[in-house]
């Protein structure tokens, strides 16, 4: 670490742009230690948390960074499942940006759950009946699958190989190599088991009738694999940029772009029906009271249609299904930058959406009870953008000293 840090500042005195990202990056980290630390010493008290609305955002962050780390289990399955060996050459850095994803989201929930020396409770004491207890358990379970699957690149680095003298690191990454297409099943499964039970949760707040539907797994399972896609591919593209040298060759990036561009797509076509089926053809009533009642006291009409439907999923989904457009490596990023942005808004609209609404299962709950408020206090603001911090330093490491692609003849200079 001592020797990671001097090369860090060494380049850093050569490269003011970079000594202005890291400054940047320590600024950030900054926020959140401080924040982190005042959350730990006077506990949950210091947030607008409540016990009618538990989850804020904090549980968005969670959500979003597992969201955009699913590109790992999606382009591994496309790549050691279904034996696309082309797909194989992003596969390591659709790993790395899911370990940041899912490192990001236990950040999050480290603060979130306010008794963080408590984590091994779930582990020691199942309760095999609640959605969340087979989320926590499926997190933890995939989390391990990313450790392993992440583990050759690491090996294979020139800090463990050169400059700690591991010398036998890549002959132990191959042979734990031989291992990934079965490490990429449990994958699979585990994250398709997590990534869909989250929008369960929702789901099962039969009190809560606005999400009490059975298409919104599915639909998390949908946006994520589509986000995770567009955002390991802008990734991707960004590094190529920095280093004035192609990673992946253009079919490889055409061939990833239509593949979360057409995950985009049924994304949508899905979240139309749904609309459609729950909201317009149909008529419940207390769904119709929470929607209108939802409508009336957030801005949850504008985000819904236009951050989330438009700008987070429409636009980047032409971007990458458009041949033209998407052979721009500024559109790529843009795509990258505004699914960010649309899955954001998706779980922050799901997860409050699903609590200031009354809890009640008789119509009129307005004039029954009080709507539930909440907005982020200063702490759970400073403690995201430590997490922001923490995930920005992790992908500039990961792109500066883990060989997370294969060398060879592939690539061309810019």
């Amino acid at each position: 670490m001592t020797t990671m840090i001097t090369t860090f500042r060494r380049q850093a005195e050569t490269h003011p742009f970079l000594a202005g990202w890291l400054a940047f990056i320590g600024v950030l980290l900054g926020i959140g230690v401080i924040s982190g630390a005042y959350v730990f010493w006077y506990g949950l008290e210091v947030t607008n948390l409540t016990n009618n609305v538990p989850w804020g955002l904090w549980i968005t962050v969670d959500l979003s960074a597992i969201a955009l780390g699913a590109g790992a289990f999606s382009l591994s399955t496309i790549a050691y499942i279904l034996q696309v060996k082309e797909f194989e050459k992003i596969a390591r850095i659709a790993v790395f940006v899911g370990f940041v994803g899912y490192t990001s989201a236990m950040l999050a929930l480290l603060m979130d759950i306010g008794r963080p020396d408590r984590f091994w409770h779930p582990i020691v004491f199942w309760n095999i009946h609640s959605v969340l207890w087979e989320i926590t358990m499926c997190v933890i379970f995939y989390s391990t699958v990313l450790v392993f699957e992440l583990a050759p690149s690491v090996l294979e680095s020139k800090i463990v190989t050169e400059r700690l003298g591991f010398k036998r690191g890549p002959a132990l990454a191959h042979l734990m190599h031989r291992f990934t297409p079965f490490v990429s099943i449990v994958g699979l499964g585990l994250s398709l088991l997590h990534q869909s039970s989250l929008g369960a949760t929702y789901g099962v707040l039969v009190a809560r009738p606005i999400w009490f539907k059975p298409s919104l797994p599915v639909m998390f399972i949908l946006s994520a694999v589509a986000a995770g896609g567009t955002v390991t591919l802008a990734v991707t593209i960004f590094y190529e940029n920095m280093v004035h040298a192609r990673q992946i060759a253009r079919r490889l990036r055409n061939q990833v772009a239509m593949f979360a561009g057409l995950m985009t797509l049924a994304y949508l076509y899905l979240k139309l029906w749904d609309f459609l089926a729950t909201s317009y053809y149909s008529h419940l009533p207390s769904r119709v009271a929470d929607q209108n009642l939802l409508e009336s006291v957030t801005p949850y009409g504008v985000s819904f249609w236009w951050i989330e439907i438009i700008v987070g999923a429409l636009v980047p989904a032409i971007i990458l299904l458009s041949p033209r457009l998407r052979r721009q490596d500024s559109l790529i990023i843009l795509a990258g930058l505004l699914a960010i942005v649309g899955v954001v808004a998706n779980r922050w609209n799901i997860t409050l959406s699903g609590l200031i609404v009354p809890m009640d299962w008789s119509p009129g709950t307005a004039e029954l009870f009080p709507v539930q408020k909440y907005s982020p206090a200063l702490s759970e603001w400073g403690v995201a953008i430590g997490v922001v911090g923490y995930a920005l330093l992790m992908v500039t490491l990961g792109l500066r000293y883990l060989p997370l692609f294969p060398k060879g003849d592939h690539v061309e200079h810019h």
